[in-house]
């Protein structure tokens, strides 16, 4: 237990820094909003194309991982979109609610739980595994805010944004270099070390700052549900379709670890961009991040108890 809080303790205390920073006033929202777009445009993509590009292509490429994250993503919003169907949620409930319950921020905390627990090899192998996870994600989040209002009108914009994506582009650009066993010059790999070992921690603070109580309104109910489907039912359901498939030892660990993290800060700006219901997405982020803490240690508490 006491390994299990040395992982996830650190990852939370960095987040909550974040939010004690942007708080207290010492840094403004100005700061960490450039900050965020930092991560997001050069950190991240930097550090997954330096970790994908160096790492031997077949010992870190477990297409059977793929396939088992996927159907755990796709199992939960099918489970969330019948769910409001059934219910009758309004559509811009409807869509906000099944996209928190299976997008999960993976490159933000997914990455600083898997680096705690597994170091870089964990790192190399979950980066992989986000190359693949990103598109799969995004298509369905497409498909959970559209599908309700039966309307195609952003479509066009949104799958543009998605093939622009730096965190795809920069997985797909890694994948490459490593399936030809490119060469990486010792200049180049030297400052992507340098660069790239600020990134979770800068991560981790931008979604510190992005946590506010105040997001806390709406429909809780809702927002606990969708929350519960994320933290609980999709690594429940992914971790089955591992062992289906056979699926062992460090992947197993990554792809539920992956599976469990708290829903995407992503959810509530497309929400907003798509007519989503706003009040809703930001509870569900809120809600979910928290408790996330208790769900991650849960979990890795479960591998070590798989493990000895």
């Amino acid at each position: 237990m006491l390994n299990v809080i040395e992982i996830v303790l650190p990852v939370f205390i960095i987040i909550g820094l974040g939010y004690g920073l942007r708080r207290t006033g010492l840094l403004d929202r100005s700061f960490f909003q450039q900050v965020n777009g930092l991560v997001f445009y050069v950190c991240l993509p930097l550090l997954l194309f330096y970790k994908i590009s160096t790492a031997d292509f077949s010992s870190n490429v477990n297409f059977m991982l793929v396939v088992a994250t996927s159907c755990g993503v796709a199992t939960c919003f099918a489970l969330s979109y019948l769910i409001g169907y059934f219910s009758g949620y309004s559509a811009p409930v409807h869509g906000v609610f099944c996209q928190g319950s299976f997008r999960g921020n993976l490159a933000y905390i997914g990455l600083a739980i898997v680096y705690n627990a597994y170091g870089d090899s964990g790192l190399t192998k979950a980066g992989v595994l986000l190359g693949f996870l990103v598109p799969v994600l995004n298509i369905f989040a497409i498909l959970a805010l559209t599908l309700p209002k039966k309307q195609s009108n952003s479509l066009p914009g949104i799958f543009q944004e998605m093939l622009c994506n730096p965190l795809i582009i920069s997985s797909l650009a890694g994948i490459i270099w490593s399936y030809f066993s490119l060469p990486l010059p010792a200049i180049i790999e030297r400052s992507l070390a340098i660069i790239t070992a600020m990134t979770l921690p800068l991560a981790l603070l931008a979604i510190g700052e992005s946590f506010s109580l105040q997001k806390l309104k709406g429909d809780l109910v809702k927002a606990a549900l969708a929350t519960a489907i994320k933290l609980l039912i999709l690594p429940f359901c992914t971790a089955i379709y591992m062992s289906i498939l056979k699926i062992s030892e460090m992947d197993f660990a990554i792809g539920l670890l992956m599976a469990g993290a708290p829903t995407a800060v992503a959810t509530y700006i497309m929400a907003s961009k798509m007519g989503g219901d706003e009040e809703l997405a930001g509870a569900i982020v809120v809600m979910a991040t928290g408790f996330s803490s208790v769900s991650y240690a849960l979990l890795l508490f479960f591998l070590q108890l798989q493990s000895g």
